[in-house]
Protein backbone atom coordinates (compact mmCIF):
# COMPACT_ATOMS: atom_id res chain seq x y z
CA UNK A 1 0.00 0.00 0.00
CA UNK A 2 1.60 3.29 -1.14
CA UNK A 3 2.10 5.81 1.80
CA UNK A 4 -0.41 8.73 1.59
CA UNK A 5 0.46 11.59 -0.04
CA UNK A 6 -0.44 15.38 0.68
CA UNK A 7 -2.84 17.11 -1.71
CA UNK A 8 -0.71 20.02 -3.06
CA UNK A 9 -3.01 21.21 -5.39
CA UNK A 10 -4.04 23.78 -3.12
CA UNK A 11 -0.90 25.11 -3.79
CA UNK A 12 -1.84 26.20 -7.54
CA UNK A 13 -1.84 29.81 -8.55
CA UNK A 14 -5.16 31.22 -9.40
CA UNK A 15 -3.55 32.09 -12.54
CA UNK A 16 -3.78 28.51 -13.67
CA UNK A 17 -6.52 29.39 -16.23
CA UNK A 18 -4.63 31.25 -18.28
CA UNK A 19 -1.60 29.60 -18.70
CA UNK A 20 -3.56 26.27 -19.49
CA UNK A 21 -5.47 28.64 -21.98
CA UNK A 22 -2.11 29.74 -23.50
CA UNK A 23 -1.34 25.73 -23.95
CA UNK A 24 -4.69 25.15 -25.74
CA UNK A 25 -3.68 28.18 -27.73
CA UNK A 26 -0.82 26.94 -28.93
CA UNK A 27 -1.98 23.82 -30.15
CA UNK A 28 -5.20 25.50 -31.96
CA UNK A 29 -4.08 28.69 -33.43
CA UNK A 30 -6.67 28.76 -36.09
CA UNK A 31 -9.32 26.40 -37.77
CA UNK A 32 -9.81 22.73 -36.10
CA UNK A 33 -11.10 21.32 -39.62
CA UNK A 34 -10.78 17.74 -37.52
CA UNK A 35 -13.76 19.43 -34.96
CA UNK A 36 -15.74 19.89 -37.74
CA UNK A 37 -15.50 16.63 -39.31
CA UNK A 38 -16.80 15.12 -35.96
CA UNK A 39 -19.40 17.59 -34.75
CA UNK A 40 -20.59 18.81 -31.64
CA UNK A 41 -22.59 16.18 -30.48
CA UNK A 42 -22.30 14.86 -26.44
CA UNK A 43 -19.55 11.32 -26.51
CA UNK A 44 -17.72 10.04 -23.47
CA UNK A 45 -13.96 9.31 -23.43
CA UNK A 46 -11.86 7.15 -21.51
CA UNK A 47 -8.72 8.02 -21.18
CA UNK A 48 -6.18 4.49 -20.24
CA UNK A 49 -3.02 4.40 -18.17
CA UNK A 50 -0.89 2.49 -20.28
CA UNK A 51 2.90 2.11 -18.52
CA UNK A 52 3.12 2.28 -14.72
CA UNK A 53 4.88 4.58 -12.72
CA UNK A 54 3.24 7.37 -10.21
CA UNK A 55 0.14 9.15 -11.12
CA UNK A 56 0.02 13.29 -10.60
CA UNK A 57 -0.95 15.86 -12.75
CA UNK A 58 -4.90 15.25 -12.21
CA UNK A 59 -5.47 18.97 -11.41
CA UNK A 60 -3.92 19.83 -14.81
CA UNK A 61 -5.94 17.31 -17.11
CA UNK A 62 -9.38 18.42 -15.37
CA UNK A 63 -9.02 22.12 -15.81
CA UNK A 64 -8.16 21.43 -19.23
CA UNK A 65 -11.61 20.20 -20.11
CA UNK A 66 -13.28 22.26 -18.06
CA UNK A 67 -12.52 25.14 -20.05
CA UNK A 68 -13.69 23.20 -22.61
CA UNK A 69 -17.12 22.72 -21.23
CA UNK A 70 -16.35 19.26 -20.55
CA UNK A 71 -16.52 17.26 -17.52
CA UNK A 72 -13.90 14.74 -15.71
CA UNK A 73 -15.25 11.86 -13.44
CA UNK A 74 -12.32 9.90 -11.76
CA UNK A 75 -12.17 6.33 -10.99
CA UNK A 76 -11.06 5.16 -7.67
CA UNK A 77 -7.54 3.94 -8.83
CA UNK A 78 -6.87 7.09 -10.01
CA UNK A 79 -5.43 8.41 -6.88
CA UNK A 80 -2.81 11.59 -6.77
CA UNK A 81 0.71 9.79 -6.00
CA UNK A 82 -0.30 5.84 -5.97
CA UNK A 83 2.78 3.95 -7.97
CA UNK A 84 0.58 2.12 -10.31
CA UNK A 85 1.87 -1.50 -11.91
CA UNK A 86 0.30 -1.67 -15.20
CA UNK A 87 -0.41 -5.29 -16.49
CA UNK A 88 -2.81 -4.17 -19.11
CA UNK A 89 -4.51 -0.97 -19.95
CA UNK A 90 -6.79 0.85 -17.08
CA UNK A 91 -9.37 3.10 -17.16
CA UNK A 92 -9.22 6.37 -15.03
CA UNK A 93 -11.22 8.84 -15.92
CA UNK A 94 -14.47 9.18 -18.38
CA UNK A 95 -14.60 12.80 -20.03
CA UNK A 96 -17.86 13.77 -20.84
CA UNK A 97 -18.45 16.41 -23.71
CA UNK A 98 -19.09 17.99 -27.14
CA UNK A 99 -16.68 15.31 -29.51
CA UNK A 100 -15.32 18.36 -31.41
CA UNK A 101 -14.10 19.92 -27.60
CA UNK A 102 -12.60 16.51 -25.90
CA UNK A 103 -10.51 16.12 -28.91
CA UNK A 104 -9.62 20.06 -28.52
CA UNK A 105 -7.95 18.99 -25.25
CA UNK A 106 -7.06 15.89 -25.47
CA UNK A 107 -3.54 15.91 -26.90
CA UNK A 108 -2.75 18.91 -24.61
CA UNK A 109 -4.48 17.03 -21.14
CA UNK A 110 -2.31 13.90 -21.90
CA UNK A 111 0.70 15.71 -22.77
CA UNK A 112 0.23 17.29 -19.32
CA UNK A 113 -0.45 14.39 -17.80
CA UNK A 114 2.31 11.86 -19.18
CA UNK A 115 4.93 14.21 -17.74
CA UNK A 116 3.73 15.08 -14.96
CA UNK A 117 3.39 11.34 -14.21
CA UNK A 118 7.20 11.22 -15.66
CA UNK A 119 8.21 13.92 -13.46
CA UNK A 120 6.64 12.11 -10.17
CA UNK A 121 7.79 9.16 -11.07
CA UNK A 122 11.28 9.73 -11.52
CA UNK A 123 11.36 11.72 -8.43
CA UNK A 124 10.15 8.85 -6.07
CA UNK A 125 12.76 6.86 -7.07
CA UNK A 126 14.96 9.19 -6.00
CA UNK A 127 13.76 9.58 -3.04
CA UNK A 128 13.36 6.20 -2.21
CA UNK A 129 16.61 5.49 -2.65
CA UNK A 130 17.22 8.10 -0.09
CA UNK A 131 15.19 6.73 2.42
CA UNK A 132 15.76 3.21 1.92
CA UNK A 133 19.57 3.98 2.49
CA UNK A 134 18.71 6.04 5.89
CA UNK A 135 19.47 9.36 4.92
CA UNK A 136 17.55 11.74 6.05
CA UNK A 137 17.93 15.21 3.84
CA UNK A 138 16.61 16.00 0.51
CA UNK A 139 16.13 14.85 -2.48
CA UNK A 140 15.38 18.21 -4.88
CA UNK A 141 14.84 18.94 -8.17
CA UNK A 142 16.63 21.90 -10.11
CA UNK A 143 15.48 25.05 -11.77
CA UNK A 144 16.18 23.14 -15.10
CA UNK A 145 12.53 23.41 -16.42
CA UNK A 146 10.64 23.76 -19.49
CA UNK A 147 9.91 27.07 -20.08
CA UNK A 148 6.21 27.20 -19.62
CA UNK A 149 5.66 24.20 -18.39
CA UNK A 150 7.71 24.49 -14.76
CA UNK A 151 4.28 24.77 -13.05
CA UNK A 152 3.92 20.92 -13.98
CA UNK A 153 6.98 19.51 -13.71
CA UNK A 154 7.63 21.44 -9.90
CA UNK A 155 4.38 19.82 -8.91
CA UNK A 156 5.43 16.47 -10.59
CA UNK A 157 8.72 17.01 -8.22
CA UNK A 158 6.14 17.21 -4.61
CA UNK A 159 4.14 14.51 -6.02
CA UNK A 160 6.86 12.34 -6.29
CA UNK A 161 8.62 13.06 -2.63
CA UNK A 162 11.43 15.33 -3.53
CA UNK A 163 11.82 18.98 -2.95
CA UNK A 164 11.09 21.63 -5.77
CA UNK A 165 14.68 23.71 -4.98
CA UNK A 166 13.65 27.25 -5.74
CA UNK A 167 10.24 27.44 -7.77
CA UNK A 168 11.51 30.65 -9.91
CA UNK A 169 14.23 33.33 -10.05
CA UNK A 170 11.98 35.24 -7.61
CA UNK A 171 12.49 32.60 -5.26
CA UNK A 172 15.39 32.46 -2.61
CA UNK A 173 18.61 33.77 -3.97
CA UNK A 174 21.10 31.32 -5.77
CA UNK A 175 24.74 33.11 -6.85
CA UNK A 176 26.30 30.96 -9.32
CA UNK A 177 29.34 31.25 -10.71
CA UNK A 178 28.82 33.81 -13.58
CA UNK A 179 27.29 36.07 -10.38
CA UNK A 180 30.49 35.84 -8.98
CA UNK A 181 33.17 36.84 -11.52
CA UNK A 182 30.58 39.38 -12.97
CA UNK A 183 30.77 40.97 -9.27
CA UNK A 184 34.09 40.47 -8.34
CA UNK A 185 34.30 38.73 -4.98
CA UNK A 186 32.01 36.00 -2.91
CA UNK A 187 32.16 38.09 0.01
CA UNK A 188 30.95 41.23 -2.39
CA UNK A 189 27.75 39.27 -4.01
CA UNK A 190 26.93 37.70 -0.96
CA UNK A 191 26.72 41.06 1.03
CA UNK A 192 25.10 42.82 -1.53
CA UNK A 193 22.50 40.36 -2.03
CA UNK A 194 21.90 40.62 1.50
CA UNK A 195 21.13 44.30 1.28
CA UNK A 196 17.93 43.28 -1.12
CA UNK A 197 17.27 40.24 0.05
CA UNK A 198 16.88 41.20 4.10
CA UNK A 199 16.06 38.97 6.59
CA UNK A 200 12.95 36.86 4.48
CA UNK A 201 15.29 35.15 2.26
CA UNK A 202 17.50 32.36 2.36
CA UNK A 203 20.79 33.07 -0.10
CA UNK A 204 22.98 30.65 -1.35
CA UNK A 205 26.13 30.38 -3.20
CA UNK A 206 27.98 27.51 -5.91
CA UNK A 207 31.63 26.82 -4.72
CA UNK A 208 33.93 25.09 -6.88
CA UNK A 209 36.14 24.06 -3.59
CA UNK A 210 36.19 24.46 -0.06
CA UNK A 211 37.56 27.39 0.31
CA UNK A 212 34.92 29.49 -1.16
CA UNK A 213 32.29 27.73 0.63
CA UNK A 214 34.05 28.81 3.99
CA UNK A 215 34.44 32.14 2.28
CA UNK A 216 30.60 32.11 1.35
CA UNK A 217 29.67 31.06 4.89
CA UNK A 218 31.39 33.95 6.46
CA UNK A 219 30.23 36.07 4.10
CA UNK A 220 26.63 35.10 5.63
CA UNK A 221 25.23 32.50 2.75
CA UNK A 222 22.59 30.54 4.48
CA UNK A 223 23.25 27.49 2.14
CA UNK A 224 26.24 26.14 0.20
CA UNK A 225 26.49 24.63 -3.17
CA UNK A 226 29.28 22.17 -3.38
CA UNK A 227 29.57 22.04 -7.38
CA UNK A 228 31.07 19.36 -9.19
CA UNK A 229 32.29 17.59 -6.25
CA UNK A 230 33.22 13.86 -6.43
CA UNK A 231 31.79 11.56 -4.11
CA UNK A 232 34.97 11.41 -2.06
CA UNK A 233 36.16 14.87 -2.10
CA UNK A 234 32.24 15.61 -1.02
CA UNK A 235 32.23 13.86 2.01
CA UNK A 236 35.96 15.05 2.89
CA UNK A 237 35.24 18.64 2.60
CA UNK A 238 31.61 18.60 3.26
CA UNK A 239 32.78 17.69 7.05
CA UNK A 240 35.31 19.82 7.37
CA UNK A 241 32.73 22.82 6.55
CA UNK A 242 30.42 21.56 9.07
CA UNK A 243 32.54 21.36 11.56
CA UNK A 244 33.07 24.71 11.52
CA UNK A 245 29.29 25.95 10.09
CA UNK A 246 27.17 23.32 11.68
CA UNK A 247 23.92 25.64 10.93
CA UNK A 248 24.72 26.01 7.19
CA UNK A 249 22.78 24.30 4.74
CA UNK A 250 25.02 21.89 2.48
CA UNK A 251 23.77 21.11 -0.93
CA UNK A 252 25.38 18.60 -3.24
CA UNK A 253 24.78 18.82 -7.15
CA UNK A 254 26.10 18.65 -10.50
CA UNK A 255 25.63 15.67 -12.65
CA UNK A 256 24.01 14.02 -10.22
CA UNK A 257 21.69 10.85 -10.94
CA UNK A 258 19.84 8.59 -9.36
CA UNK A 259 22.50 5.89 -10.20
CA UNK A 260 24.99 7.79 -8.81
CA UNK A 261 23.57 9.78 -6.31
CA UNK A 262 23.82 6.96 -3.27
CA UNK A 263 27.64 7.89 -3.55
CA UNK A 264 26.85 11.08 -2.40
CA UNK A 265 24.57 10.81 0.47
CA UNK A 266 26.20 11.17 3.93
CA UNK A 267 25.48 12.68 7.67
CA UNK A 268 26.77 16.30 6.20
CA UNK A 269 24.92 17.27 2.95
CA UNK A 270 21.57 18.24 3.48
CA UNK A 271 20.14 18.41 -0.14
CA UNK A 272 21.26 16.65 -2.70
CA UNK A 273 19.37 18.34 -6.23
CA UNK A 274 19.54 16.64 -9.49
CA UNK A 275 18.74 18.90 -12.74
CA UNK A 276 17.52 15.21 -14.14
CA UNK A 277 14.07 15.02 -12.26
CA UNK A 278 12.69 17.84 -14.29
CA UNK A 279 15.42 17.59 -17.65
CA UNK A 280 15.78 13.36 -17.95
CA UNK A 281 12.32 11.82 -16.91
CA UNK A 282 10.60 9.56 -19.39
CA UNK A 283 6.89 10.00 -19.88
CA UNK A 284 3.89 7.65 -18.63
CA UNK A 285 2.09 6.85 -21.67
CA UNK A 286 -2.00 7.37 -21.45
CA UNK A 287 -4.70 7.60 -24.22
CA UNK A 288 -8.14 8.89 -24.26
CA UNK A 289 -10.50 6.65 -26.70
CA UNK A 290 -13.74 7.91 -27.73
CA UNK A 291 -16.48 5.86 -26.58
CA UNK A 292 -18.18 4.02 -29.47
Amino acid sequence: MDEAVPSFEGLLPPNLESVIAGWIHDDMPSFDVGGLVVGSDTKEAKLLMKSSGVFAGKPFFTKVFQMLDCKVEWEEIAVEGNNIEISEKVVFATVTGPVNKILQGERTALNTLSRCSGVATLSREAADIAKNLGWNGWVAGTRKTTPGFRIVEKYGLLVGGAATHRLDLSQMVMLKDNHIWASGSIEKAVKLARKAAGFSQKIEVECQSLEEALEAAKAGADIVMLDNFTPENLRKDAKTFKEQYPHVIVEASGGITTESMPGFLCPDIDVVSQGKLTQGYSCVDFSLKIVH
